[in-house]
């Protein structure tokens, strides 16, 4: 029974990790399906939290759209999901960033990482 779980849990999980952090502004690729029709949609924002570990590993994404903030929770195995590209990488000190939900304009700001 321990073997079956394992194999299927080897199958299931991405093959190269991807390579991203809190605090990182991202782009996400997510595969829509409607109806027949199936297409790419982009979620760009900062990745506010990364959860669990393994199959069940997932990341949250926030972003202001039209004045309203807008959470994503995206599972980090998920076939759906094409592709992850940091944009620009954020210098933080905590590592879940839920504390910017209650911060408007200038003060909800992440400081870029000199390199």
């Amino acid at each position: 029974m321990n073997n079956l779980l394992n194999e299927f849990v080897k199958d299931s999980t991405r093959k190269e990790p991807l390579k991203f952090n809190v605090g990182d502004t991202v782009s996400v690729d997510v595969a829509i399906v409607e109806g027949e029709k199936k297409r790419v949609q982009v979620f760009e924002g900062v990745v506010i939290a990364k959860k669990s570990s393994g199959i069940s590993e997932t990341f949250t994404v926030r972003k202001i759209s039209y004045g309203v903030g807008v959470e994503k929770v995206f599972p980090l195995n998920s076939p759906n999901l094409k592709g992850v590209k940091v944009i620009t990488s954020g210098k933080i000190r905590r590592g879940k960033l839920y504390y910017i939900r209650k911060r408007v304009g200038k003060e909800a700001k992440i400081k870029p990482v000199i390199r």
